[in-house]
């Protein structure tokens, strides 16, 4: 995972095998495939990281915390707050 592109070179959107999805700079444990889900964004989504530390958040609005990898600060997208797939369940 690291910045993802947005026209159409995503590969992981649509990727559902079991796994976990780490860091693509460090090898970090991010997610696993189990909190993943389908959404109608560019990106692949997923409803909780791995453990608590599995990445640093930084509060942009009410609404949105910037995502880094927990260990090395690689970029990864954003938390939208209550926006998965369930009500008050936040997509990483």
């Amino acid at each position: 995972m690291s910045f993802c592109q947005f026209l159409g070179g995503e590969i992981y959107k649509d990727h559902f095998k079991p796994g976990m999805y780490v860091c693509s700079q460090c090898n970090h444990p991010l997610f696993s495939s189990r909190s993943k889900f389908a959404h109608s964004s560019p990106w692949p989504a997923f409803t909780e990281t791995i453990r608590e530390d599995s990445v640093t958040k930084l509060m942009e609005s009410l609404t949105a915390f910037k995502v880094l990898c927990g260990k090395c600060g690689n970029g990864l997208g954003h938390e939208f707050v209550n926006d998965g797939p369930m009500e008050g369940v936040s997509r990483f």
